[in-house]
């Protein structure tokens, strides 16, 4: 039994320690990302700007646009991975992710009915106008998912209700699309595909409630661990998951509709981070919840790089980027997962 309890002891603790190599890469890697991106631009200022003189245009690129576009891509990456992470136990599907249960199509929604809305009626939009209406069209669905997840409909519920809001939506998008002139439409599919300028121009305090849910929801690695195992399993260990699922919900929701409000409709790395992660080191959420949260980050940031670089006259969407890189590795999970079944 001694010999036993110490074998078992010596496995949980080289797990442990594969564990913090992996989070240490990981971290490292997004540090290297985010020292690239600071570096990428135009205007050759990179963190010279942190020791020596420079001019006032380049104090202004540094400060005022490169930095804050770095912390939002990697912001915005970790949420949407760490969403897909989680989402992906609480629907107990490995391929579910955050546009999968409407969110994203709810606030894309609203940010084109709001452009299409302005233009129709000649309003000059602020800045922040588009944002404000996607977050509003992502706390409707987020207040409708709540009732059903009170109502405890179960997964399924939740996910054709996100079926059906997506079908909608992209009914009504359509439309608009059809019916919209040159400029606007050039706007639309902009949004509809991602651009990091949107939320770089709002202030810091859009990023605070965001910022504190992705703090507590990488905090729940050990509870969704027990949820995984079932709920019957989970109450007999001494978990509330009546109690905890709403709350879950609830933060995958707001980070999702901060990430649309910010960033626009960015897809796949909700999806391809955390099940490459699960396949590569393992599935403990203790562990696969903060490595979902690094490697998001560093995808983002480095899509977000490409999406710069790529044009001389301008910038990619970033979802065109994620997508051309997300939808080949799709395809191979889902050969896999079909090939283990």
């Amino acid at each position: 039994m001694r010999g036993g309890a110490t074998s078992l002891s010596h496995l949980f603790g080289a797990q442990q320690r594969r564990y913090r190599r992996w989070l240490l890469g990981l971290g490292l890697m997004l540090s290297a990302a985010v020292l690239l991106s600071l570096q990428s631009g135009a205007v050759g200022v990179g963190l010279e700007v942190l020791w020596q003189p420079v001019s006032a245009l380049e104090q202004q690129v540094f400060w005022q646009l490169r930095l804050p576009r770095t912390l939002l891509a990697v912001l915005v990456g970790a949420s949407l991975a760490l969403c897909g992470a989680v989402l992906q136990v609480l629907l107990h599907n490995p391929l579910a992710e955050p546009g999968l249960i409407g969110i994203s199509s709810g606030a894309s929604l609203a940010a084109v009915l709001t452009l299409s809305l302005a233009g129709w009626l000649g309003w000059s939009l602020p800045h922040w106008g588009v944002s404000l209406a996607a977050f509003a069209g992502a706390l409707v669905v987020t207040v409708l998912l709540m009732l059903l997840a009170r109502r405890r409909l179960g997964q399924g519920a939740l996910l054709l209700f996100g079926v059906a809001v997506g079908i909608f939506a992209n009914a009504i998008l359509t439309w608009l699309l059809y019916l919209a002139d040159d400029a606007s439409l050039r706007t639309f599919l902009f949004w509809m595909m991602g651009s990091l300028g949107y939320g770089q121009r709002l202030s810091w305090g859009w990023w605070l409630p965001a910022i504190l849910a992705l703090l507590w929801l990488v905090r729940q690695g050990g509870r969704l661990d027990l949820l995984a195992l079932g709920e019957q399993q989970a109450r007999l260990l001494g978990l509330n998951a009546h109690r905890l699922r709403p709350r879950l919900v609830l933060a995958v929701c707001l980070l999702t509709a901060f990430s649309v409000a910010m960033a626009g409709v960015i897809g796949f790395v909700g999806l391809v981070v955390p099940h490459l992660l699960r396949l590569l080191a393992g599935g403990r959420q203790r562990f696969l919840l903060p490595a979902s949260a690094l490697a998001g980050a560093a995808l983002l940031v480095l899509a977000d790089v490409v999406a710069r670089q790529t044009l001389v006259t301008g910038e990619l969407p970033i979802g065109a980027v994620t997508s051309t890189l997300g939808a080949p590795v799709f395809v191979w999970l889902l050969v896999k997962r079909h090939a283990d079944a």
